[in-house]
């Protein structure tokens, strides 16, 4: 369990450490490339390589993070039925919205994200629709007390607003990953909402909400019940995530969804954490009991 936390840490660290140096690089390092190219060699290639690699090493530590902290803090089985519903259900709507425009609108992805399935979506996707999916979910799960006080109303509840955190993670994503002079994606034609169609918004939110009520159903007979430090590693990757986004956008004037996204999103994923217990707490699997009836059986003896 050591080791487990040790590579938890370093990887959430190095998750960390390259959203930040990504960030410094872009605002910093990119518009002034020609400086570093001469300086020498050694310059020149770190930018390429951070340029070329640098958002699929920061995707995959941070997916390895919350990967281990899912297998070490919720269980190996609760964290599958999310893991795998969440990609493939987000790599199934990002295929069917590159191929076909629904449910996202009409756009298509650059280089700079790594290898693309089926030459469409890059693999690092359905990663971070994970990762940053399962922090958003469990601060609404776990600050709605969904498993102190489980109803269908919370569930529910649990389900929009983690959608919600989702989403508002892309107010500030998207005006920095597809209209800066680095973009990762682009639009066909670009939409009312700061150069984004309103229906992205409606397709992250209804996919995000898709593979949250799968995995609800799933960990249906499982009460997660955290205490607050043990979701200090999700707040930790939304916010970070959102700082990212947020750094970009602001960089190239784009305020007003960033500030939406912080009003409906980071604000409430706070106040979440900040409701959460501080006393320990478990992971519990509830066993379902059932009656079974034996038939009397009668024996005559001689």
């Amino acid at each position: 369990m050591r080791q487990l936390i040790i590579a938890e840490r370093v990887c959430l660290i190095g998750h960390i450490a390259s959203k930040a140096f990504g960030l410094v690089g872009m605002l910093l390092v990119v518009p002034h490339a020609e400086i570093i190219f001469n300086l020498s060699q050694v310059g020149e290639t770190a930018v390429q390589l951070s340029m070329a690699d640098g958002g699929v090493v920061d995707i995959i530590l941070g997916t390895v993070a919350v990967s281990i902290y899912a297998h070490r803090t919720l269980g190996l089985g609760t964290w599958l039925a999310f893991m795998l519903p969440a990609m493939f259900i987000s790599l199934g709507s990002e295929l069917l919205g590159t191929s076909t425009g629904f449910p996202f609108g009409d756009y298509s992805y650059l280089s700079g994200l790594g290898y693309k399935i089926g030459g469409l979506v890059p693999f690092t996707i359905p990663l971070s629709w994970f990762y940053v999916g399962l922090s958003s979910y469990l601060i609404a799960r776990t600050g709605l007390k969904v498993a102190q006080k489980p109803s269908w109303g919370r569930h529910i509840a649990a389900i929009a607003v983690g959608a919600l955190l989702f989403t508002c993670w892309d107010f500030a994503l998207e005006p920095a990953m597809s209209q800066t002079s680095l973009p990762f994606w682009y639009w066909e034609q670009p939409g009312a909402f700061f150069g984004t169609p309103y229906q992205n918004y409606v397709g992250w939110f209804g996919t995000s909400a898709l593979f949250m009520s799968v995995a609800g159903l799933l960990w249906r007979n499982t009460s997660i019940k955290l205490e607050r430090s043990q979701l200090n590693l999700p707040l930790v990757v939304y916010l970070t995530n959102f700082a990212f986004a947020a750094g970009l956008s602001l960089a190239a004037g784009f305020s007003i969804p960033v500030l939406l996204g912080l009003l409906l999103g980071v604000i409430p994923a706070v106040v979440l954490w900040s409701r959460i217990s501080t006393t320990p707490a478990q992971v519990t699997i509830e066993p379902v009991t059932k009656e079974v009836s034996v038939a009397k059986v009668e024996v005559a003896l001689k």
